[in-house]
């Protein structure tokens, strides 16, 4: 498999304050890493360094095997999409038109989007299911909605890495369970490798190949789910007792994790 994403002993912090220190894991076309940690842990933080928008204060970042440091804005932008937990724009843009920003990177800040560039928003609207939303105004769509054309976005920069930061933190059950289906399925099409923060286990068993654990400034643990998410483990990074409880649903073993409540 291609490496797609890979960190080295990555230290990362604002100014003189280092927050994690000696991250290290790499993710290949077609996986989904989730990170795992509660809030403050640093999560952020290490996005901002790998989308390069702040500076490691030790080890590389490389990006398809080419240190980071190498790129240059734009080039990141052709390579690397973000997904934010929340956007609003200043203004009542369609929300074609919030897609077709994620072209930027490829024809320039001042330049006319092409046909093609159209084209490539409508696929990216299509792949998702949300046709039917690229002529309403951005502003006025549900939180699940607008969580649809934030991914639609990140889709038309064509990236090899995805960068989604707790990409279901404002939505309801129904639609946090859709979204976690979609990125496995956008992971698995697109041949995308996928690295999504979460505060919540279920999530990862839900649709992360891969799972790495923060806790006091680096990582815990980092590799397959069900060898990572162990009940000793979740215990250690969140401070409370928890249970993993398996069932057995048309053949296939699901887990969950459930805190043991006194």
């Amino acid at each position: 498999m291609v490496v797609r994403l890979e960190l080295e002993s990555v230290a990362c912090g604002y100014g003189r304050r280092t927050v994690l220190s000696d991250i290290s894991f790499a993710v290949e076309a077609g996986e989904n890493l989730c990170l795992l940690g509660p809030n403050g842990v640093g999560k952020t933080t290490l996005f901002r360094t790998i989308l390069g928008l702040i500076s490691p204060h030790g080890g590389r970042v490389l990006l398809n095997g080419q240190d980071l440091v190498h790129y240059s804005r734009r080039g990141r932008a052709q390579h690397l999409a973000y997904v934010p937990q929340a956007h609003t724009p200043p203004f009542p843009f369609r929300a074609v038109d919030v897609v077709l920003t994620g072209r930027t990177a490829h024809i320039g800040m001042t330049s006319t989007p092409s046909p093609r560039d159209y084209e490539i928003a409508e696929e990216a609207l299509e792949t998702l299911g949300a046709s039917p939303l690229a002529d309403r105004i951005y502003t006025e769509l549900s939180g699940g909605e607008r969580q649809l054309i934030l991914i639609a976005r990140a889709l038309a920069q064509r990236p090899d890495v995805l960068i989604m930061d707790e990409p279901s933190a404002s939505l309801d059950f129904g639609n946090q369970t859709r979204l976690l289906s979609l990125i496995s399925s956008l992971v698995k099409r697109q041949d995308l490798s996928v690295v999504m923060s979460s505060h919540f286990p279920n999530q990862a068993f839900a649709c992360a190949t891969k799972v790495a654990l923060v806790k006091d400034g680096g990582l815990l643990a980092v590799g397959d789910p069900d060898d990572v998410l162990t009940e000793d483990n979740l215990e250690a990074i969140y401070g409370i007792p928890v249970s993993i409880l398996e069932s057995d649903r048309e053949g296939r073993v699901q887990r969950v994790c459930t805190p043991s409540l006194s």
